[in-house]
């Protein structure tokens, strides 16, 4: 397939912990199928290697040279411009978007993956039409990104939307001080409703390790254990949900990542986040993604269009 190089493509690369997706957004709304490549994990040159090859490999299917963005693990410091606080270590205190422009030789436009995310189901997903939306990434981490007017809100720190290093919200007892997470504190959001704190409360309480989905299943035949684990994430997750409401009060919440596929969330997070929400109208419109997990990918490539309130400019730009 052949673009005409007057229209040119948008490419969009999600790099995560486990995997990096490509695809790249022709003119009309067409795609191209997207490229998958494993994540070099501590290794921080071949990563930079992967994400060249992927957009070679688009380039080379779309027969036109296209614009980049990428949406990654943590973000990059306006005041240092090295990567800060990604799950994925070997990035950070790395000047990544300088790097990678000067690999692919032409700017490129980063930012955090979640962000990416709220920007894709707000602009032709879930969350489409809605004035303010909230995304939340639920896999092996915890984000979130902030979309208000069709603008991704960034901030002057780069943080907006980190709210799963946050403390985990109407904390009982038992749920203090928390496990501790990787970011070194202990009891954040994130390391009681991401994926693997869901799988390591199941081993806690039935002396086994399951993935999320095998514990989905055999809450779903009425394991004991798996309904109890499913319903102490559930709170857990409301709480926190609830905290952001506070704040932000989203008009739209759209829930990504793996655990985004348990559709008991969708039943029980509105009624479980009332009492914690300081209003009397305790209606939440939770949804599911549209593009699933090809949206971080989807939002990555729409970076170079979209208004950022306080981004930074592409790298490599010289505006």
């Amino acid at each position: 397939m052949r673009v005409d190089g007057d229209e040119g493509i948008r490419i969009g690369i999600d790099l995560g912990g486990t995997k990096i997706a490509g695809l790249a957004l022709l003119p009309g709304g067409r795609t191209l199928p997207e490229v998958r490549m494993p994540t070099p994990r501590e290794d921080y040159g071949a990563t930079l290697d992967a994400i060249q090859q992927i957009v070679a490999r688009l380039e080379a299917g779309a027969g036109a040279r296209g614009t980049v963005g990428v949406g990654m693990p943590g973000s990059i410091s306006p005041a240092t411009g090295l990567v800060q606080n990604a799950n994925s270590t070997w990035l950070n205190g790395r000047p990544f978007d300088r790097d990678l422009a000067n690999r692919l030789q032409r700017p490129v436009r980063l930012a955090n993956d979640a962000n990416c995310f709220a920007l894709s189901e707000a602009t032709d997903g879930a969350a489409a039409g809605a004035r303010s939306v909230f995304g939340v990434i639920l896999g092996t981490g915890c984000g979130g990104g902030l979309v208000i007017g069709g603008r991704l809100v960034d901030g002057p720190r780069g943080i907006a939307g980190e709210w799963g290093h946050n403390p985990l919200p109407w904390a009982t007892p038992d749920e203090c001080p928390g496990p501790r997470c990787w970011c070194g504190r202990p009891g954040c959001i994130e390391a009681w409703v991401c994926g693997p704190a869901l799988e390591s409360d199941y081993a806690r309480a039935a002396g086994e390790r399951l993935a999320s989905p095998e514990i989905g299943s055999r809450a779903a035949a009425g394991e004991s254990a798996a309904r109890e684990t499913l319903a102490r994430h559930a709170s857990r997750l409301a709480r926190s949900l609830a905290h952001v409401v506070n704040m932000l009060d989203p008009e739209v919440i759209v829930l990504g990542g793996g655990l985004s596929q348990m559709q008991h969330l969708y039943l029980v997070l509105p009624e479980l986040m009332a009492p914690h929400v300081f209003s009397d109208s305790p209606g939440f419109d939770i949804r599911p993604p549209v593009w699933g997990d090809a949206s971080g990918a989807r939002g990555a490539a729409r970076l170079s269009a979209a208004p950022v309130e306080s981004g930074p400019a592409p790298v490599g730009s010289t505006s």
